[in-house]
């Protein structure tokens, strides 16, 4: 049982907008163990501005807005900001066969931090030593 991961944003995204059916099972259950103070996860800042973009360019609509929706996500404290350090900056170097920079950036988080990444993304399920779950 996965008691502290980390999040991709669309894995974040769809469980936010309760696109439950898009999530995987193993994946799903560790955000709803968050949402009831048995999980933690991580979600990496990078993940954040991909969210706030989509937001604000149309992709995606938050009632309340993308600030108090992040303030209402982070006040559970279950739900924890990653911070884009030099650390993740200099693993995310490694990364390079993963194509888009934000998912290098999400992996690297997952990777520094040592917890499992929820994420259906298969260029990130073949990142070596990367422990995902969906």
């Amino acid at each position: 049982m996965i008691h502290v991961a980390v999040t991709d944003a669309h894995t974040l995204i769809w469980y936010g907008l309760r696109r439950f059916r898009k999530i995987g099972a193993a994946a799903r259950k560790v955000l709803e163990r968050a949402d009831t103070g048995r999980a933690a996860v991580y979600v990496p800042t990078i993940a954040l501005v991909e969210i706030a973009e989509a937001v604000y360019r149309g992709r995606i609509d938050i009632a309340d807005g993308f600030a108090t929706w992040a303030d209402r996500l982070f006040s559970t404290h279950q739900f924890i900001p990653a911070e884009l350090t030099l650390d993740v900056v200099l693993r995310a170097e490694e990364l390079y066969a993963v194509p888009e920079r934000g998912d290098r950036l999400i992996a690297a988080t997952a990777l520094d931090l040592g917890y499992p990444l929820l994420t259906r993304d298969p260029n990130l399920h073949r990142v070596p030593g990367l422990e995902t779950v969906w």
